[in-house]
Parts: C-alpha cells; sequence; structure tokens
C-alpha cells in the first residue's frame, strides 16, 4: 500500500452536526504534482468508492496511518470539481480521537490517504505520474501535508466547562441548548430567571415556547 498522499485541505467541522464531526478534502484533483511526484486525475477515486459501497465496508479513518490506532469513522466520500470530500467522526471517548480534536480545532492536522494503484492506473506525463484510478484503503489524519496551504476552516466542538470562556459558553448555548443569542445573553446575565424575565405573563404563547426549550436543556444537559 502507498504509505501516504496529501494534498491541499479545507476542513470544515460541521455546527449542524454532533461534536467530533467534519468535513474537509481527503485529496484534491489536478494542480502541481505532490511532494511524490504524482497529480490525481478527476474521477480516480469513483470506481474504488462503488467497490466500498457493494461490500458493505469503507475506507479507514487513522491516526498518522497507524493501522492499530483508529480514531472514529468515515461517513461519506464524494468526488466534486475539487477533490474527494469526505465527511468523518471522531469518536471522541477514544484519548488519540480527543487529543486529535484538540488539534484540530487549533489548525495543527491535515488530512492524507493510504491506498494502492491497480494495474494500468497509472500513467507519467510530464514527468509527474497521473493517478488515474485509486483503491482508497484508509483517510488519516496527520501533523505534516505535503501542501503548507492545508487549513481547518471551523471545528465543531462542546462547551468545555473545566476552562470556562464567556464567548464559549455563549455559543455552547445557542448552538447546544437551542438558544437565540438574545435568550443566551440573557441566560449568561442571570441564569434561569434572567431567561425568561422579559417575557409578559399573559403571553401564554411566548411562556410555553420558554417552557418547552427549558425542558429541552434539562433533557440535553442529562445527557452530557
Amino acid at each position: 500500500m502507498r504509505p501516504f498522499q496529501t494534498a491541499p485541505l479545507q476542513l470544515k467541522f460541521a455546527a449542524d452536526q454532533a461534536v467530533g464531526s467534519f468535513t474537509g478534502y481527503a485529496s484534491t484533483f489536478g494542480g502541481d504534482p505532490d511532494a511524490h511526484g504524482d497529480v490525481i486525475a478527476p474521477g480516480a477515486f469513483a470506481e474504488s468508492l462503488s467497490k466500498h459501497a457493494a461490500a458493505g465496508t469503507r475506507p479507514a479513518l487513522l491516526w498518522q496511518h497507524d493501522q492499530t490506532n483508529p480514531v472514529g469513522v468515515w461517513e461519506s466520500f464524494t468526488e466534486d470539481d475539487q477533490g474527494l470530500l469526505s465527511a468523518g467522526r471522531l469518536t471522541l471517548d477514544v484519548p488519540q480521537a480527543k487529543a486529535a480534536h484538540a488539534l484540530a480545532k487549533d489548525g495543527a492536522l491535515a488530512l492524507s490517504i493510504g491506498y494502492t494503484i491497480p494495474p494500468g492506473g497509472a500513467v507519467l506525463v510530464s514527468g509527474a505520474r497521473l493517478l488515474k484510478q485509486i483503491d482508497l484503503v484508509e483517510v488519516s489524519l496527520v501533523a505534516v501535508a505535503a501542501n503548507p496551504n492545508a487549513r481547518i476552516v471551523s471545528v465543531k466542538s462542546a462547551f468545555d466547562p473545566t476552562n470556562p470562556n464567556p464567548r464559549d459558553f455563549e455559543r455552547a448555548a445557542r448552538d447546544v441548548l437551542g438558544l437565540s443569542a438574545r435568550e443566551a445573553k440573557r441566560l449568561m446575565a442571570g441564569g434561569w430567571n434572567g431567561l425568561v424575565r422579559d417575557e409578559q405573563p399573559d403571553n401564554s404563547t411566548e411562556l410555553a415556547q420558554i417552557a418547552a426549550k427549558l425542558q429541552n436543556i434539562t433533557a440535553t444537559l442529562q445527557g452530557l
């Protein structure tokens, strides 16, 4: 198996998914050769992805190409005009995955693919190897990418009560508890009483909405 191939990465942790979920380009098409002198052609992953789908398998999500160190699961792969768009989820109960999540938030990680090339899957073009077909085995989180432009756009994370920060709490109140920006600020300023203090007692619809929201918040907190 080819040990790795890295490419310009845009890694985005989706705000509307579970903590630890992320999307990013595991590989990109065309452009300059990578550090190994390879260029990947559009559609290079299509057959491999079809085989995985038919077999009910998926490439592994590894830490630094270590097959003994999985850190989560890949949930989907899509080839678009730019490259291989990948959506994964870190298993945060695994210590290495939790560490990877923290590193990703700081922009310290990139993506890298591990693969094999079937017969006839590569040709030489202008001194570079053009990969027309790739059997994708795994996609890893790595510290060193072949392209220095690899970057993380945003990270989906939960509020950390051991390291409180007002801005983080306000964001968590909006994202995790489902509050509006106004409600989150009121909760920060005055707790539960602050959250409901501006509501008129004769506004039964508004009060019912607040009551339902408080029930959802309580259920969310019990599940944390």
